[in-house]
């Protein structure tokens, strides 16, 4: 066994790996193609429950730990993944009550994943069990660096024990159900509740309280069951050992940031799918990864070469992986894991993308992990220990997001689409930007960005005006301030708690049938979904940036953007959900109001990224996002960690990279 305290720390490269699906004769080839690849680490056992515990307490991990010692002989750590994604087919049939009941009340088959109800007290000890005799086992066992728990969490429940569940949460919440009714206003439509028990589980639209209360019960169900194995584990761990979950991109079903408190780190799974990667939409998704905990996370599952679950499954391009690798570290990932190491001969995922095939032998992809293997050999000693340095941050509110995409107003209306509108103008032009909840410290940064922060409390609002009291630049966009923490419109025109620091109200919102003309100093756009009419407040401080020109009646004239001298700082209040030139222009504008610079100038295509130690030192890594090459040019020397060379310029091939030092 490796003693993992005298490791050095490092990027990780690795894959899952399912041993169990093999004969043991086959393992150490695997194993051998693994360290040829400059493997570091493999996940093990997420989906394995039935060949550790193949009837109810009577445990089997002696083939498990036969694999993680073959692992460590060849210099590979390990992951190990409890297993209650997929529950063994004696628990299901002996326990049928731990099944999921779909939104239309039928119970799930046994035989996919994450079929389990995520509240049942059977299940709940069932996977106790498990993860504490895996924990007991393995807990101090040098090799085994890291814990996931679970798998890809997402299947919400509608069984009767989730109903009972589900007012006892609204219970704690609001005490009596005369707060709920006025906080509600459930005597809209004779909704008034007259005991708990009457209150539904929703399904389809509903109350936008009760429905953001259940993505909240939802959230509240996950955490729980997370801890339930996390307690069971983690007094068997030996100190260093992590901790994680991971987390699915765009994937709105909870509030990540409450599943990530009880974490040591977060980790997701990233995946293209159909077509070529998007960096500027991929970079906000790292970015909110990484805002979950505020530090470094691990992509714990990427594609090799191809997925099986997009409309068309189409390859990456030779050498398109070392983009996306080095993307993804750039915005602070310190591992890279592929799904999956070999393909099964039978299951689900038959046609999903292996760096080895069924026959054992490498795909023609494999060549490309070992080349990205041995970068992220040399370069770890300069990274290690480095994370992203960001002058910007844009707020990510998952109350947000639900309150709208319940209440879209226009069907175009899209929050995720509207948040990278912003994100974009920044990372094209290599602005490092975080991503961080509505509540979490605004210290340090330059620039804050709230998309559509619909949902807002007032310590967020007094936390945003001291912001910008205290010399910040504020970014506050449509649809902010309209809803309290009950989903209910507040008692003041938007931006709600924000008026006084926005120096200006919103009169009337509308959804657009038709762009309206937008006119602007320095430039003009269009209005395109969405406008709102905004009233200055505050006219001695206030200039309006934007007004609507001709085209609709209602804003024909009206202030379209303002912006507001707050304190020592700025406020922006932009009403129109601009065109891409126009949103451009503005950001343009934003930006350089509020000093703020790119991290390296680089043709269109190139991305630069900056990671900094604790003791200062930088780290640039540069990206060429195209299938053409890039000639970048250096304002100094530096040290290309990929090649040893010493460079004013660079020539990145496609997909190329560079990992540099200042010299």
């Amino acid at each position: 066994m490796q003693d993992t305290s005298s490791t050095p720390r490092r990027l990780h490269i690795g894959a899952a790996y399912y041993p169990e699906h093999w004969s043991e004769e086959d393992w150490a080839e695997d194993i051998r193609l693994m360290r040829a690849a400059g493997f570091t680490v493999v996940r093990l056992a997420e989906f394995a429950w039935s060949s550790m515990e193949p009837a109810e307490g009577q445990f089997n991990f002696d083939w498990l730990e036969r694999a993680i010692a073959q692992l460590s002989e060849a210099e590979i750590l390990t992951v190990l993944g409890t297993p209650t994604a997929a529950p063994p087919a004696w628990l299901t049939q002996t326990y049928p009550q731990t099944l999921a009941t779909d939104e239309n009340g039928r119970r799930l088959q046994h035989g996919n994943r994450c079929h389990y109800c995520v509240n049942s007290p059977t299940y709940h000890a069932a996977a106790r069990r498990i993860a504490g005799a895996m924990a007991e086992r393995f807990g101090k066992n040098p090799d085994v660096i890291g814990w996931q728990i679970d798998n890809e969490f997402w299947r919400p429940c509608y069984c009767e024990i989730c109903q009972v569940e589900f007012h006892r949460f609204l219970q704690s919440r609001y005490g009596d159900l005369e707060t709920l009714n006025r906080r509600w206003s459930t005597a809209y439509w004779s909704q008034t509740y007259f005991n708990w028990e009457q209150i539904p589980v929703p399904r389809g639209n509903h109350n936008p309280g009760l429905m953001l209360e259940h993505k909240r019960f939802i959230t509240h169900s996950y955490t729980h069951f997370q801890k339930t194995q996390i307690d069971a584990i983690r007094p068997h761990l030996a100190p260093g050992i992590w901790i994680t979950h991971n987390f699915m991109g765009w994937f709105d079903g909870f509030d990540h940031y409450d599943l990530s408190q009880e974490l040591d780190i977060a980790s997701w799974d990233w995946y293209v799918g159909m077509g070529r990667n998007d960096y500027a939409i991929s970079g906000a998704m790292h970015a909110i990864v990484r805002g979950y905990k505020n530090r470094n996370f691990w992509v714990m599952e990427t594609q090799p070469n191809q997925v099986n679950w997009a409309s068309i499954n189409n390859s990456l391009e030779p050498g398109e992986t070392r983009a996306l690798a080095w993307h993804a570290v750039g915005h602070g990932a310190d591992a890279w894991l592929y799904w999956q190491w070999r393909s099964a001969y039978s299951g689900q995922e038959q046609y999903h993308g292996t760096l080895v095939d069924q026959s054992g032998q490498p795909r023609p992809f494999y060549s490309d992990v070992k080349a990205l293997g041995a970068d992220f050999a040399k370069c770890s000693p300069v990274l290690i220990d480095t994370v992203p340095a960001a002058q910007a941050a844009l707020l990510y509110s998952f109350d947000s997001r639900w309150a709208i995409q319940n209440q879209r107003h226009h069907r175009d209306f899209d929050y995720v689409k509207h948040f990278v509108h912003y994100y974009r103008p920044l990372a094209i032009r290599n602005i490092s930007a975080a991503v961080i909840s509505p509540d979490a410290p605004l210290d340090g940064y330059k620039l804050v960005v709230a998309p559509a922060l619909n949902v807002l409390t007032e310590p967020q609002a007094n936390a945003l005006s001291e912001f910008a009291r205290a010399g910040g630049h504020l970014v506050l966009t449509l649809r902010t301030g309209m809803k309290d923490d009950a989903n209910a419109l507040l008692p003041m025109r938007q931006p709600g708690w924000l008026r006084e620091a926005a120096g200006a109200e919103v009169e009337d919102y509308y959804a657009l049938l038709e762009p309206v003309a937008v006119q602007a100093e320095g430039w003009d756009g269009r209005a395109q979904i969405w406008g709102e009419r905004l009233k200055v407040l505050d006219s001695e401080n206030t200039h309006v940036v934007a007004r609507y020109g001709a085209g609709h009646g209602w804003l024909a004239g009206q202030a379209a953007i303002t912006v507001h001298n707050y304190g020592a700082g700025k406020v922006y209040f932009v009403g129109a959900y601009l065109d891409d030139a126009a949103q451009d222009a503005l950001c343009v504008t934003i930006l350089r109001e509020a000093g703020i610079h790119p991290v390296l100038e680089t043709p269109a295509g190139v991305e630069a990224c900056l990671r900094v130690g604790a003791d200062g030192h930088e780290v640039f890594i540069l990206i060429n996002h195209g299938n053409a090459s890039q000639t970048v040019w250096l304002p100094w020397q530096a040290c290309n960690h990929l090649n040893g060379q010493i460079v004013t310029h660079l020539a990145l091939e496609p997909y190329g990279a560079a990992v540099l030092t200042l010299v």
